[in-house]
């Protein structure tokens, strides 16, 4: 059965090689954690440009995931590593579509969106060539948006529930990143699913879409 292994929160914290603080250090959290429509109380979401906000609130990231990183760098990574709020087993990351569900004691979270690899990851794993190694890896996490908030805490079993409709997986979406040119048809996929309303409204404008799908 699928469960939360790690609790993960980040304080303001300088990185090295710019003056700008970042929330990605995360650290484990044990007891009763609250995870509101913004995301988890207490975790540090400073660049709101690219981060937070209620479509893209809470990151998810997967044991057999963290599992393959550990072989592919040849050491162990402790959960929070790559920056996510909650660290999940029993779960297959690659195997993790758009509106698939999370739900653990009265929280419930709908996958929205992949991570996109940014230097600010580079810079935490101390390694500028690392943005290209996690993009080409296919193994982003999954943002997700809090549908029910309430209180978590490690340990708690989780209940996994795949999305009904056009099943399109994270890795799929990510393999779209920095691409000129989506076949219509693939749009119109990603357009089926309850995705993040910047790529709605992206997708929707390139291919003249008023909303009738």
């Amino acid at each position: 059965m699928p469960r939360l292994l790690s609790v993960n929160i980040g304080r303001p914290e300088p990185q090295a090689g710019t003056k700008s603080l970042t929330g990605i250090h995360k650290q484990g959290k044990a007891g009763p954690v609250e995870i509101g429509p913004l995301g988890v109380v207490g975790d540090a979401v400073l660049d709101r440009k690219h981060h937070g906000g209620p479509d893209q609130a809470v990151y998810l990231y997967f044991i057999d995931d963290y599992d393959w990183w550990a072989e592919e760098l040849g050491t162990v990574l402790a959960p929070g590593t790559f920056g996510d709020n909650l660290t999940v087993d029993g779960v297959v990351g690659q195997a993790v579509a758009v509106g698939d569900r999370f739900a653990v004691g009265p929280v419930e979270l709908e996958v929205t969106m992949h991570r996109t690899p940014c230097n600010t990851l580079g810079r935490h794993m101390g390694d500028p060539k690392f943005v290209k190694r996690f993009a080409k890896a296919l193994r982003p996490g999954a943002y997700v948006r809090v549908v029910k908030p309430g209180s978590v805490q490690v340990g708690d079993a989780m209940v996994y529930t795949p999305f009904g409709g056009e099943r399109l997986l994270l890795t799929e979406l990510m393999a779209l990143d920095g691409k000129r040119s989506v076949p219509a048809d693939i749009m119109r996929r990603v357009l089926q699913t309850p995705v993040h309303p910047k790529l709605v409204a992206k997708y929707r404008e390139r291919i003249g879409d008023d909303g009738a799908l």
